[in-house]
C-alpha cells in the first residue's frame, strides 16, 4: 500500500510530520510537499516557470520526501505522474493543516485543492485540518486519520471523492464524536486592511474576522463549534444539476 502525503503549510510543518509518521503503520509513505507555505493558494498550478524538485531529509525519519517550489496541486500532479510513476499511490492525504478548512473556504484552500487534484487523477483522497489555529498538537488528528484509512481504501465507491476532515483543536476527552456533514457558509468582516507606502500609495492586506452567521445543523461549521469531528464528502464536479435541467428548457436564439 502506497500513501502520498502533502500539505500547503510547507514540507517542514509539524502537521505533515505527524501525519506521515502515523501513516507509516498503514503502508509505504512518500511525502511531496511545497518548499514553503502555500496557504490559500487554491487549485493553482504552475504553468509559466519550471518546477524544481529536491529530495530532502524528512525530520528524523527515513521517509522518502521531496520538496517542490510549487503549489499543493503541483505537488500531487508531479508526485503521482513523475515521482511515483512506477507505483502510483493508493491514497493521497493532504494536511494536517494548521487551522480549519470549513464551508466555502474549501474553494481557497491549498490543503483541500491538493486532495481535489488527487481525485481528478482518480485516486481517493483525504484533506485534514485542525478546527482552529489554537492547536498545539497534531497527534490525535493523525491517529484518527490512520484509523479510518482502511475504510477509505475498502470503499470502492469513493475512488474520486474527497473526504474533508476537520478535527477539533481540543483534548481527546472533550471531543464528542464524529459527524458526517455538509459544507457550511463562511463570511468575513473587514476583509481588506489598507496601508500606505512611503510615497502615499495604498496597498492592502487580505485579512478579516469570521462573521457569526446561522449555520445549518448538519454543516461542518456547526459540528466543529460543538466539538465534533467533521467529515464532509466533496467533489470537483461543480455542475448545478437542478439548473442544468432548467437551462435545457430555455429557448436559445443564435
Amino acid at each position: 500500500m502506497r500513501i502520498l502525503v502533502t500539505n500547503d503549510d510547507g514540507i517542514f510543518a509539524e502537521g505533515i510530520y505527524k501525519l506521515a509518521k502515523h501513516m507509516q503503520s498503514n503502508g509505504e509513505v512518500v511525502v511531496v510537499a511545497p518548499d514553503s507555505e502555500r496557504s490559500a493558494s487554491g487549485h493553482a498550478i504552475t504553468m509559466h516557470s519550471p518546477l524544481t524538485v529536491k529530495k530532502v531529509k524528512f525530520f528524523n525519519t527515513e521517509i522518502e520526501a521531496y520538496s517542490v517550489n510549487g503549489t499543493p496541486a503541483d505537488c500531487v500532479k508531479i508526485g503521482v505522474e513523475v515521482l511515483c510513476k512506477t507505483q502510483k499511490p493508493d491514497l493521497v492525504i493532504s494536511g494536517i493543516n494548521n487551522g480549519p478548512n470549513l464551508g466555502t473556504d474549501v474553494i481557497y484552500s491549498g490543503t483541500v485543492s491538493a486532495a481535489v487534484e488527487s481525485a481528478i487523477l482518480d485516486i481517493p483522497s483525504i484533506a485534514v485540518s485542525m478546527g482552529s489555529y489554537e492547536s498545539n498538537q497534531f497527534d490525535d488528528a493523525a491517529q484518527f486519520i490512520s484509523s479510518i484509512f482502511k475504510k477509505m481504501i475498502e470503499s470502492s465507491s469513493l475512488h474520486n471523492i474527497i473526504i474533508n476532515v476537520n478535527y477539533p483543536a481540543k483534548p481527546k476527552s472533550e471531543i464528542k464524536g464524529v459527524k458526517i456533514t455538509t459544507l457550511g457558509t463562511r463570511r468575513y468582516d473587514n476583509a481588506f486592511i489598507e496601508r500606505k507606502d512611503p510615497w502615499g500609495n495604498s496597498y492592502y492586506w487580505i485579512s478579516g474576522t469570521v462573521r457569526d452567521i446561522k449555520q445549518d445543523v448538519e454543516s461542518d461549521i456547526a459540528a466543529i463549534n460543538k466539538n465534533y469531528i467533521s467529515i464532509t464528502p466533496i467533489h470537483f464536479d461543480l455542475t448545478h444539476f437542478k439548473h442544468f435541467e432548467e437551462l435545457k428548457k430555455w429557448d436559445f436564439h443564435i
